[in-house]
């Protein structure tokens, strides 16, 4: 049984953050080519992405994505460029190459199933999200063909909803969180395919979590398009059936999360690796789903102190986010103990701060950085750290006023004088100065942890980059409210109540 509202108290595509980490160029370049949806003017379904895995040789795209950069990084002494494109036309009725084959490329021979491709590890290193969508392409045409064996319509209502989904958005930040990892680590090419494969699987639990997060939520809209319960509900025909494409959607993400531990179970490892990886993918898969679960049990038991709203974070956001493909990457290339525990002390740390930034996004952000409206979180009472820490002030300072205003957080109603004074009250409180230097810390912490062990070059100032990314160096423009509500004060001292991280341990 799962918690759900309808979904027309959802106003907007915002519930499992997929906010991009920071305003700074991804250090494998720009991606918004290879993360856009893959749909043609015709409809989802006019051609095939999933076809075949490997074009004839100089077949479409395979040039474009070798010459592709950005022309602001190389690699000194290499010849290899970061900030690939993937620049292949994803329509095209012509087979593709799969990232690391074709032209000037190792491993041309096209792959067959059960065997591993061979990928260049610079041609990965110019552009990791498109890579791995190449590899996410390769597999889910081999679970697409298995899914079609068994039944036409659940291959075509089920299982190409979990294909499209994932390949059709977000950032593949979990994917290169491990990508950089592993080569921080000293992986190569002998852990390429793994790492590639490994983070198709990221992308397909994050399938999993965004689908069943939609269905718990009522959101209607994802990535800007309908949420698949929504999508779903139409399928039986006539008016739509909310019960069918709740249940339906509960599928599509039972699927992805299969499909998922499929890849993993699949990956070209010796025995040792093996069981380093499974520990960490189960222990993910646990913490997703707990963290979920103290999110739904924070919003109907109101729970509000800040330590139940930190505890949510780290398990929903830092480690699932960071620390977790941090350390898969890490256990890919056999990283000793006491650099894989820096990566994933950093990886809380940066996680942590990520989702204090993100919450303080929701409460004062612009619309159009945020892709929701202004102040959502707040009118969905949705039960964020800065929230819990405002309370808990106001109740240490006997402030009345505050708490009276803070009342008005949940109400979907609240008007926009009304939300004006919430965002003065987390402010007065001294709430929204808390938060921001609460995440600084983590920020800075999470760099001090990387300088106390010996990173490979290849992928040191990647992984600094992309966790710098994560946890945000920036804060959100205040949003003037009509009430004229006060900045907060840089000098305020914040809190650091009980479950607060420290040094990136807690759990």
């Amino acid at each position: 049984m799962r918690l759900t509202r309808t979904a027309a108290s959802a106003p907007a595509d915002h519930r499992r953050s997929e906010r991009p980490f920071g305003d700074t160029q991804p250090p494998d370049g720009p991606v918004e080519a290879a993360d856009r949806p893959r749909h043609s003017p015709d409809g989802p379904d006019t051609h095939d992405p999933y076809a075949a895995a490997a074009p004839p040789h100089g077949g479409p795209g395979a040039a474009d994505h070798a010459r592709a950069q950005d022309g602001s990084r190389r690699d000194t002494g290499t010849g290899a460029v970061r900030g690939g494109r993937d620049r292949e036309n994803p329509h095209s009725p012509q087979p593709r190459h799969p990232a690391g084959s074709g032209p000037g490329h190792p491993g041309d021979d096209v792959p067959q199933a059960g065997q591993h491709r061979h990928p260049d590890v610079r041609a990965v290193d110019a552009d990791v999200a498109g890579a791995v969508l190449a590899t996410a392409r390769e597999v889910l045409s081999g679970h697409l063909a298995e899914a079609a064996a068994v039944d036409a319509v659940f291959s075509r209502d089920v299982a190409r909803r979990v294909a499209d989904f994932t390949l059709g958005g977000g950032k593949r930040a979990r994917p290169r969180f491990l990508w950089w990892a592993m080569r921080a680590c000293g992986g190569g090419a002998e852990t390429a395919d793994a790492a590639l494969r490994l983070g198709v699987a990221l992308e397909l639990i994050q399938t999993c979590a965004l689908v069943h997060d939609d269905v718990m939520d009522g959101s209607p809209l994802r990535r800007g398009r309908p949420a698949v319960h929504v999508e779903l509900a139409a399928l039986p025909g006539g008016a739509p059936d909310t019960a069918f494409g709740t249940s339906a959607a509960v599928l599509v993400g039972d699927l992805a999360l299969a499909w998922a531990d499929d890849t993993v179970a699949a990956l070209p490892l010796d025995a040792a690796t093996r069981g380093r990886v499974a520990a960490i993918w189960r222990a993910m898969r646990t913490e997703m789903v707990a963290g979920q679960y103290l999110d739904l049990h924070g919003q109907a038991a109101a729970n509000r102190t800040a330590a139940h709203a930190l505890r949510t974070a780290c398990l929903k956001s830092a480690l699932y986010s960071v620390e977790r493909p941090l350390a898969l990457g890490a256990a890919l290339a056999g990283a000793d103990d006491r650099t894989a525990a820096a990566l994933s002390a950093a990886g809380r740390s940066a996680g942590t701060a990520f989702q204090l930034r993100d919450d303080l996004l929701g409460a004062f952000g612009d619309p159009a950085v945020t892709g929701k409206p202004s102040g959502s979180d707040l009118r969905d009472g949705k039960p964020t750290y800065l929230v819990a820490v405002a309370r808990e002030r106001a109740e240490a300072a006997g402030d009345t006023a505050v708490l009276a205003v803070l009342d008005g957080v949940g109400d979907p109603d609240l008007t926009d004088e009304g939300l004006a004074r919430v965002r003065e009250a987390l402010t007065r409180s001294g709430a929204r100065a808390a938060v921001e230097q609460l995440a600084d810390r983590l920020a800075a912490e999470a760099e001090s942890r990387l300088d106390l062990v010996r990173l490979a070059p290849e992928g040191a100032r990647p992984v600094r980059l992309l966790l710098r990314e994560a946890a945000g160096a920036r804060t959100p423009p205040p949003v003037p409210p009509a009430s004229g509500a006060p900045r907060s004060t840089p000098g305020a001292r914040p809190d650091h109540p009980a479950g607060a991280p420290e040094g990136g341990t807690t759990r």
